[in-house]
C-alpha cells in the first residue's frame, strides 16, 4: 500500500496530473487530500465528481450530437474534438469546461452518469461524505452565482447535515 507523500500514513487518494506531457503523481492520506483540495489552485477532484454526476445540469438528451465549433479550454487550449482524437484532456480545467459534453459522453458510454458499481472496503463512510460535502459547496456556489437563492437555500440544508453527521460520533463508528 502506498504511504502519504506527506506524512506517511497510508494513502487512500491518488492524483496523476498531466503538466506539458510530464506525469505528475500524488499519494495522499485523507487528511492531506482535504487539505489538498480545499487549497488547490486548479479545479478539485470535487468538480470532476460534480461535473460528471449532476444529471439535472443536462438539460439535453445524451444522443444530441456534440456542436462541432467549441470554444478551446482557456486554459490549456485543448478542444473537445481534440480531446476526442487523443483520447485524454489537457489539464484539471478541462473537466469543468467541456462538462456538459463529457456528461453526454459517459452517458452515451456508460447509461449514467453516476458511479453506481464497486467502491473500496477501506473506504470509510466518513470519506464519502466528505466527497459529497465538497460537491454539495459547489454547487451552492454554482446555484449563487446563477441567482437560483431559493436551490442555494436548499443546497446550504443539505450541507448542515452532511456536516451534522460528519460531526456525530456515530458517524464514523458505523463504517
Amino acid at each position: 500500500m502506498k504511504k502519504c507523500e506527506q506524512c506517511s500514513k497510508p494513502a487512500v487518494l491518488h492524483i496523476t496530473e498531466l503538466h506539458d506531457g510530464a506525469v505528475d503523481a500524488h499519494h495522499l492520506c485523507e487528511s492531506c487530500a482535504k487539505d489538498y483540495l480545499s487549497h488547490g489552485s486548479e479545479p478539485e477532484v470535487d468538480e470532476v465528481e460534480s461535473g460528471l454526476s449532476q444529471e439535472d445540469d443536462l438539460e439535453s438528451d445524451s444522443s444530441e450530437s456534440i456542436p462541432e465549433e467549441q470554444p478551446p479550454c482557456p486554459n490549456c487550449g485543448i478542444t473537445f474534438k481534440e480531446f476526442r482524437s487523443l483520447g485524454r484532456l489537457g489539464c484539471a480545467h478541462d473537466y469543468s469546461h467541456f462538462r456538459e459534453e463529457l456528461s453526454r459522453l459517459i452517458e452515451n458510454i456508460h447509461s449514467e452518469v453516476q458511479h453506481v458499481g464497486k467502491v473500496p472496503k477501506r473506504q470509510p463512510d466518513a470519506s464519502r461524505q466528505q466527497f459529497d460535502l465538497i460537491r454539495l459547496k459547489l454547487r451552492l456556489k454554482e446555484a449563487v452565482d446563477e441567482e437560483q437563492y431559493e436551490e442555494a437555500a436548499s443546497i446550504r440544508d443539505q450541507i448542515r447535515r452532511v456536516e451534522a453527521d460528519l460531526r456525530s460520533p456515530s458517524a464514523t463508528a458505523d463504517s
